[in-house]
């Protein structure tokens, strides 16, 4: 099996080998058949070539059992081709099961590699890259509480998030990371209309209140490390500060956590010794 990256945005980024692996193909799995065809269709490329390619829907909703009838192709000794939109396979797209089933039964995959807008966003975004996670797009529920425990991340992270949600979800992250945490908001990468916008995250958290279209990838700034190191006894001492002035144990935890660069377990494990 073969996983393919198209394109993030502009279209000339596809490479040669892309190309040829599109007009190669006998068996073409992807996110979004008429994105591909369009894709073709810009790029003057026939799916297949002369014989054409049997292109079949591989996303979310059919992921799994979709995986099980391309396995059995690829067991037989028929190549796939696997692509999505926008993007590498298997990073915030369907493709893992697949990849994973192969693993799985010894069928070989291979990758043509690609871009990501995680990757993209990150060197644009003037924070540091020398060690970032991947956080995928936040969760509906709960946000409050999972940026509350990323706030001791010493790594730059990169999110994605849908436009619609945007404004919401920079400030849960200005109110769990802190205001003044540096990031950046990178919009329609690659496009006509790209946008890259530093600014703390309270700022940020304003600015989104108007209308922003386009796909989002939001970068920020790991945690400082703490200037001094803290005992557990100290970590301890911060919270029963904080319950003393009426704040919640939780609330007090994700306080401490977040001021002092701790990640919150650390906060919670001293607080219940």
């Amino acid at each position: 099996m073969t996983l393919a990256g198209l394109p993030i945005g502009n279209g000339d980024d596809a490479p040669p080998r892309l190309l040829r692996a599109l007009g190669d193909a006998r068996t073409i799995a992807a996110e979004d058949t008429r994105r591909l065809r369009r894709f073709a269709a810009r790029a003057q490329l026939r799916l297949g070539g002369e014989t054409g390619a049997r292109v079949v829907s591989y996303y979310d909703a059919n992921e799994a059992r979709r995986a099980e009838e391309l396995l059995s192709e690829l067991q037989a000794g028929r190549d796939v081709l696997l692509v999505t939109d926008a993007g590498m396979p298997g990073v915030s797209d369907p493709g893992y099961r697949l990849v994973a089933a192969c693993a799985d039964a010894g069928v070989p995959v291979t990758a043509i590699p690609g871009p990501t807008a995680a990757t993209t966003a990150l060197v644009l975004s003037g924070l540091p890259t020398d060690r970032f996670c991947f956080e995928g797009f936040p969760p509906r529920k709960g946000r409050r509480a999972y940026f509350a425990d990323l706030a001791g991340e010493r790594r730059t992270m990169v999110f994605f998030e849908s436009t619609h949600r945007l404004a919401a979800t920079l400030a849960a992250m200005a109110e769990g990371f802190g205001a003044d945490r540096r990031a950046a908001v990178c919009r329609e990468l690659t496009k006509t209309y790209e946008e890259v916008r530093r600014a703390p995250l309270g700022e940020l958290a304003e600015w989104a209140q108007g209308e922003v279209r386009g796909e989002i990838t939001v970068v920020v700034a790991g945690a400082a490390p703490a200037a001094v190191a803290r005992t557990p006894e100290d970590l301890a001492a911060a919270v029963a500060e904080r319950e003393d002035e009426g704040v919640s144990r939780k609330d007090a935890i994700r306080e401490v956590a977040r001021e002092l660069g701790v990640p919150k377990r650390e906060v919670y494990d001293a607080a219940h010794r």
